[in-house]
């Protein structure tokens, strides 16, 4: 068996780990093995395809990032080129992508990555690739799975950061507004929020209400608490409104969010008074040495992933299903999102002790 392994989307804490395991299961099956540099690039020849043993993945499983690189704009169906006339346009490379993979002469593939990359594969798969999915994703908002590897880092970091707040915000007497990462799921914000003992959380799922907000820091500052912790998701809208767009989308890729921090602590300075101050944690939640939890799920899930190639269980994904790691169809998961339920026990937590999640 000659197989290869591609990592998609955005990074995430654990990759390494899936990395390394895949490697060394496939190694021991007696099988080839090749990386696929920056997700799909190396099959269209903008990155390489490079061989891949025992020592090519010693001593990676601490380290975060990916050692195959990665990019969030490489669909192959939707690719970014430069056109005579300077302009950029999006054109359907999926087909060079199958040529590339029949020269190479592989028998299979395993990609890992988000939503996005899972969409891709499921694309591929209908087109007769052997490709096996595995998820990743720091945001947990891939369907089919209960967790994901990254979040767990994810949310640490950002719980540490939230609890370092406490002590300047209480100083000064300050609201500070923290922004994490959720486009779609307020998962990192409930979590981090949660554990780090804010006082406000706003996630994509419930439509805010600053109202709420202003009652909920009035109400601290009649208790002679004189500072507050807003914790809120990029993804966050106030009722009736948008999402705050960073910036448009490039070509292959996606609009980018950010700014609803700053956005919502001009407010709560103008409504009551308290001075305000903001913290974008943005990537640095990809970043660093993946947890305990992290590594073992990535190590998990890649040799799973080998396990689905020998069995030829191709046009699946891995997925924890506790306490086993199972197969399920790339068809179910597939454009289906996975936000945080109104009636997630974290979410109930979080109002039955006091937290004002902006509704």
């Amino acid at each position: 068996m000659r197989v290869a392994i591609s990592t998609g989307g955005g990074d995430a804490p654990g990759l390494n780990a899936v990395i390394r395991a895949i490697v060394l299961s496939a190694v021991r099956q007696g099988w080839e093995v090749f990386g696929v540099e920056r997700g799909f690039g190396g099959l269209l020849g903008s990155a390489r395809v490079v061989p891949m043993d025992r020592e090519s993945v010693r001593g990676i499983v601490h380290l975060g990032g990916t050692i195959l690189g990665t990019t969030n704009r490489g669909n192959p169906f939707r690719w970014p080129m430069l056109q005579t006339d300077g302009t950029w346009a999006e054109v359907d490379r999926s087909a060079e992508v199958l040529e590339s993979f029949r020269q190479l002469a592989l028998d299979a593939l395993i990609a890992v990555g988000g939503d996005g990359t899972l969409h891709i594969a499921y694309e591929f798969w209908s087109r007769g690739l052997p490709i096996v999915g595995v998820p990743k994703t720091i945001d947990r908002d891939v369907s089919g799975t209960v967790m994901t590897f990254g979040f767990d880092t994810a949310i640490q970091t950002a719980t540490d950061a939230i609890d370092k707040l406490h002590s300047t915000a209480e100083s000064h007497e300050r609201v500070m507004v923290v922004e994490v990462m959720g486009r779609h799921a307020g998962w990192i914000a409930l979590n981090a929020g949660l554990a780090g003992g804010a006082d406000v959380i706003l996630i994509p799922e419930i439509p805010y209400d600053l109202e709420k907000v202003y009652r909920k820091i009035r109400e601290r500052e009649a208790r002679g608490r004189h500072f507050s912790i807003v914790v809120v998701a990029e993804g966050a809208r106030p009722k009736d409104g948008e999402v705050t767009v960073k910036a448009p989308a490039e070509v292959g890729g996606v609009e980018r969010l950010g700014g609803v921090a700053e956005r919502v602590a001009v407010r709560i300075s103008e409504e009551t008074g308290k001075e305000t101050r903001t913290l974008t944690l943005g990537h640095l939640l990809r970043g660093g040495s993946p947890t305990t939890w992290d590594r073992m799920l990535g190590q998990r899930f890649g040799a799973a992933a080998v396990r689905a190639v020998a069995e030829g269980r191709f046009g699946h994904m891995v997925s924890l299903d506790p306490p086993d790691v199972v197969l399920v169809p790339l068809e179910a998961v597939t454009g289906k999102a996975n936000p945080v339920p109104l009636d997630a026990d974290a979410l109930l937590t979080a109002r039955e002790i006091g937290i004002c999640m902006g509704d």
